[in-house]
């Protein structure tokens, strides 16, 4: 006998599409078999009828007994059960969906605690009763599975066992075969019940076992003070609220099932057979929000540095899981043998903050990763390797406590005034691109898109050591303290200035002097971590050294290589031979400008003489 297919019961709690489309495949089997269960007994009914003379009496009686009370008790008992059930079912899906609608919509700024308390007791108690109902749901669906084979092959057998004790004159009739036959059939059916009641037992037991959980699985962000985060997922599915525009200032949120698949964010709605593409996850970036006052967002960045999809989750935990998955897949781990120990290795890397040795012995080969970029393009006698050095501890680069600061500066408002026609003063200490007219007359303009990580003072720029040991330091604090926020910039390097941009409104974020960064490197493990330090004076008289960390779409070594040329044409800028010297030694494009570098985030290994990137004029 073949296998019955069965619901698990174990994916109730879930209520995935997944298992929704899977339910509407036994609920659909469930209405056709009661059509056809109402045709059968009509047909009965008809061969009962039939039996008019007294000759027939007791042939009646017994079909009455074998043939027509079983079917009308199939469908008047099991299939009337599996309505009802279903009607249940439905409603407490419903009064769910209206529980999490009111849980989706509390306030974050303004929380009452007596009504987040009454409502999130509401959510629990809406969960349980859709998890009651749907076990009992799809009890009943996997029972009338078993039923069902008993209760078309009864009536036929109650049938033939009538006639057969009908006809005993013409016994002869029928073969040894046609007895075993019936035999057969009867035996087949008291094991189909057999298994019924074993099957029966098995889901009874299940159901107790799953309705013994703790409140707290019920309950939406039980653990919101200490929560137990996984960070190391490659995949990862769930319900979120997605933030849908319907006009110029008004939004709508849809609760929908999303799940990755690959590099790809999947959205599947209830009723769908199959998910759809929302967001290619290669190469994106996603950091948490605050969006319309409503908790647990996060927003999902294109590589481009467009803004994407905002997202809503219903827990603090599941919001910080799937920033962290997301932030997995984006790096491309699930293209190795191993994801999960990549995963695994990448984030107790972030966690115990160590840095690889292998990064170590690489930048001890070069004075910077910048110098390594040309060192195959050009010779400058300037540039002289330095000797290996021990590396020196960690108290030696950064004192012990010293803070560090996640924010570079405020987010740029508005800057300039409506209501005035000249400029008004940026309370931040922000400028305008306009108030910078070297850019136009600088030899080197270069353009990345990177996201601030954060930024810390430092005892020493003697070794670009400090760059790595900041870099240690500042994911280490971040990934500790669950800070996915990150201020997104365009860095500008000119052969005078880099200079921090606001994306959205142009406005200078920060200006540093060239001749102010005395060192500058790339991580050799994370190709997109790129730090320089700053060397500023003080009011009091003296200097302060301040390491700036980042994360770029491209590969931090074309910062490098950037800030390396910018610093050279400083150098060489007062003679004009050394100077074009220099730009001769950049490879040109076919229109004859000078190749700066490729600054697009791609697979290639990022060659300066490649022709795709941005371009100026010596």
């Amino acid at each position: 006998m073949p296998a019955v297919d069965k619901l698990l019961l174990e994916e109730a709690l879930q209520d995935s599409p997944q298992t929704r489309s899977l339910l509407s495949v036994f609920e659909e089997d469930a209405g056709t078999l009661t059509d056809y269960t109402n045709q059968l007994l009509q047909a009965m009914q008809r061969v009962y009828g039939a039996q008019l003379n007294v000759l027939h009496t007791e042939l009646a009686k017994q079909l009455a007994d074998t043939m027509v009370l079983p079917i009308i008790q199939f469908r008047e008992k099991d299939l009337t059960e599996v309505s009802t059930l279903k009607d249940l079912f439905g409603l407490a899906s419903s009064e769910h969906d209206l529980s999490m609608a009111k849980y989706s919509r509390l306030p974050k700024k303004k929380e009452n605690e007596k009504v987040k308390a009454e409502i999130v007791k509401e959510v629990a108690a809406a969960r349980r009763k859709q998890h009651l109902s749907s076990l009992q749901y799809y009890c009943a669906l996997n029972a009338l599975q078993y039923r069902k084979r008993v209760a078309m092959m009864e009536p036929m057998l109650g049938f033939a066992h009538g006639q057969i004790n009908f006809f005993k004159k013409g016994a002869e009739m029928f073969s040894q075969s046609m007895d075993g036959f019936l035999s057969s059939v009867a035996d087949m059916v008291q094991s189909i019940q057999v298994e019924l009641e074993v099957e029966a037992e098995k889901m009874r037991a299940s159901q107790q076992e799953l309705l013994s959980l703790d409140e707290a699985v019920y309950t939406p962000d039980f653990d919101v003070a200490a929560p137990q985060v996984n960070r190391n997922l490659i995949q990862k599915a769930g319900y979120l609220n997605l933030r849908n525009k319907t006009g110029l200032v008004s939004t709508t949120w849809e609760r929908l099932y999303f799940f990755t698949q690959g590099g790809n964010l999947m959205c599947q709605p209830r009723g769908a057979v199959a998910g759809g593409l929302i967001q290619d996850l290669d190469n994106c970036s996603v950091m948490a929000v605050d969006c319309e006052d409503r908790r647990y967002c996060f927003q999902i960045t294109t590589p481009n540095g467009k803004a994407g999809i905002i997202l809503q989750a219903e827990s603090r935990k599941e919001n910080e899981e799937w920033i962290c998955a997301i932030n997995n897949i984006s790096r491309q781990i699930y293209l190795t043998d191993n994801p999960e120990a990549v995963a695994i290795k990448l984030n107790q890397t972030a966690l115990q903050a160590v840095t690889p040795i292998t990064s170590f012995a690489k930048k001890q080969e070069s004075p910077c990763p910048s110098q390594n970029v040309k060192s195959s393009e050009m010779e400058n006698d300037k540039i002289v390797p330095k000797a290996t050095v021990p590396i020196p501890e960690a108290e030696q680069l950064i004192a012990p406590g010293t803070p560090i600061q996640f924010d570079i500066v405020l987010p740029a408002t508005e800057f300039l005034d409506q209501n005035r026609g000249g400029r008004r003063t940026n309370p931040f200490g922000e400028t305008e691109d306009a108030t910078f007219p070297e850019a136009e007359d600088s030899l080197l303009q270069q353009m990345f898109i990177v996201r601030f990580l954060g930024s810390m003072a430092v005892k020493t720029d003697n070794t670009t050591e400090v760059i790595y040991e900041a870099m240690r330091q500042v994911l280490a604090a971040r990934a500790i303290h669950n800070i996915f926020r990150m201020t997104e910039s365009h860095l500008m390097v000119t052969s005078q200035t880099l200079r921090l941009i606001d994306p959205q409104t142009q406005v200078t974020r920060a200006n540093f002097e060239l001749t102010s960064v005395t060192q500058f490197a790339a991580h050799q493990e994370n190709k997109r971590l790129v730090g320089f330090v700053v060397r500023l004076p003080e009011s009091t008289g003296g200097e302060s050294l301040s390491t700036y960390v980042f994360e770029s779409n491209s590969e931090g070594e074309k910062i490098c290589y950037a800030i390396n040329l910018g610093k050279e044409i400083i150098e060489v800028q007062k003679d004009p031979e050394a100077l074009a010297q220099l730009m001769l030694s950049v490879p040109l494009t076919n229109d004859g400008k000078y190749v700066l570098l490729n600054d697009q985030p791609d697979d290639n290994d990022g060659s300066p003489s490649e022709n795709r990137g941005a371009e100026s004029e010596a």
